[in-house]
């Protein structure tokens, strides 16, 4: 008998804890819960950026000529069609106009696990120092869009609109190619189109990117060198949310209980849904006659 209620007592233990166990599981697993994405993601978007450099008097004076139009990061917009930029020592002092266009619009925005940038420049030209009468572009149109989504490939996409020419010659330039333009006594440009580059969570568009080596008749007035792009767009997708390691409301619902009847083969047993109240009736019974048994026999000693 003492050995009897030795056991019953670790066996309730072994079942209390068990059901705990199964209770707190959800509750200490939710408090972990999914981490949130701390990068939320990034666009940006450019019509006009420049990086030249304005030699004045056979490069006894060097000024860098940096700007932008619409430089915007998200979330952002702007539209603006007209960019000077003033250096002293050039033009006489007066302003210089270095884009004009019909229109010229950035948006760059980050909203619902979607990071997109995008550019649009119509009817432009664009004038750099020491070329007061000549463009150093004209174009029709371009186009620039980068697109991130969190979980799926980035895509950037740059287009070229019409016609171009380049200080006043109409070049047909090739798409994703390289074209060189040289024009004696003023000067050569070299246009590199639709560059676009995509990575697992990056993607950049840029319409046309000049590298500017111009001297008007070589008078050494005003050498302008560098880079000049147009219509560029970025991103970077936000970080994709973590997946739930949670497990379901109900950890035991698909368990089936140990002795069940099985529910295939009932017919071709006999047994039916009070076969196992039988079963139990008749351990009972077989445990109370071992008893009795047992008791008899100390009886008799």
């Amino acid at each position: 008998m003492n050995g009897t209620n030795f056991r019953m007592p670790a066996r309730r233990f072994a079942t209390v804890a068990t059901a705990t166990a199964l209770a707190a599981g959800p509750a200490a697993l939710a408090g972990a819960g999914p981490a949130h994405a701390t990068d939320e993601g990034r666009a940006n978007a450019v019509v006009l950026r420049t990086g030249l450099d304005v030699s004045l008097l056979n490069k006894t004076v060097n000024v860098p000529l940096t700007v932008s139009l619409n430089e915007v990061r998200a979330p952002q917009s702007a539209e603006k069609a007209a960019l000077t930029a003033k250096l002293n020592g050039v033009e006489g002092g007066q302003p210089i106009q270095v884009l004009q266009a019909d229109a010229a619009a950035a948006k760059a925005t980050v909203a619902d696990g979607t990071a997109q940038a995008t550019t649009n420049l119509a009817h432009a030209k664009v004038h750099v120092p020491g070329l007061p009468l000549l463009s150093l572009i004209e174009l029709e149109g371009v186009t620039s869009k980068a697109t991130c989504e969190a979980g799926e490939k980035p895509s950037a996409s740059s287009n070229l609109l019409g016609a171009v020419t380049v200080l006043g010659k109409k070049v047909t330039v090739s798409t994703g190619g390289t074209t060189d333009v040289k024009v004696p006594g003023v000067g050569e440009v070299r246009l590199d189109l639709s560059k676009t580059e995509t990575t697992s969570r990056t993607a950049a568009a840029t319409a046309l990117e000049l590298t500017v080596s111009v001297n008007p008749l070589k008078l050494n007035v005003a050498e302008v060198t560098g880079t000049l792009t147009l219509a560029e767009a970025t991103c970077e997708a936000p970080a994709a949310p973590a997946a739930s390691t949670a497990p379901s409301e109900d950890p035991a619902a698909d368990v089936k209980p140990q002795g069940a009847p099985a529910e295939d083969g009932l017919a071709e047993t006999g047994g039916n849904s009070a076969t196992p109240y039988l079963a139990a009736g008749a351990i009972a019974l077989v445990v109370a006659g071992g008893g009795a048994v047992v008791l008899s026999r100390r009886r008799r000693s």
